[in-house]
């Protein structure tokens, strides 16, 4: 026998795909609406399991998936995904603009970067909440790359207790979704 739990994320964020590209045979339009910056009200299912139940009979209570809710709150929500290797990095966030760590709470995985704090402490209103807004990550923000990711996030901090993620659901709108499996299946 073998379970799944899964736990629903709901949140706004923004992104550029500057990979994208079109085929004419399957798309009339050839414009790269993607390439923009542009957002998206987006939800996340969770997917976990175990090779057993614990000893109260659960995969794991998911009131222990409360970390993951704040995480995206904090790193995710209203925030701007951009990838540091994007042609127009520079442009967006700024040369040189220092970045630190973002880390899984309790762990030592790195899951993305934010703009130094202190880079923007002194300044105030529309600027400082411009530098505050941006998740930099080492990927093309994809839906596809975006539920890989949060895979990799949660399974560094759920193994801990023996739960593995089975996959996660990315959804980039309500008909939009990419579906990532851990053992690639």
């Amino acid at each position: 026998m073998s379970w799944i739990i899964d736990k629903t994320f709901e949140f706004c964020y923004g992104h550029r795909v500057h990979t994208q590209t079109l085929n004419g045979e399957y798309a009339a339009d050839l414009k790269c609406a993607c390439r923009h910056l542009h957002g998206h009200e987006g939800k996340m299912q969770v997917f976990l399991t175990a090779p057993g139940l614990d000893r109260t009979g659960m995969i794991t209570d998911f009131r222990h998936l409360e970390w993951l809710k704040k995480w995206i709150n904090t790193y995710i929500d209203h925030q701007f995904i951009i990838d540091r290797n994007d042609p127009l990095f520079n442009q967006i966030v700024g040369q040189n603009t220092p970045l630190v760590p973002v880390y899984v709470p309790e762990t030592d995985h790195i899951g993305g970067y934010h703009i130094d704090p202190d880079y923007y402490k002194n300044m105030s209103g529309p600027e400082q909440e411009y530098y505050e807004g941006f998740m930099v990550v080492d990927f093309v923000p994809t839906s596809e790359h975006l539920s890989a990711w949060m895979a990799e996030l949660v399974e560094a901090k759920m193994k801990k207790l023996g739960v593995t993620v089975h996959h996660i659901d990315w959804w980039e709108t309500p008909k939009s979704r990419s579906v990532f499996y851990r053992d690639g299946t």
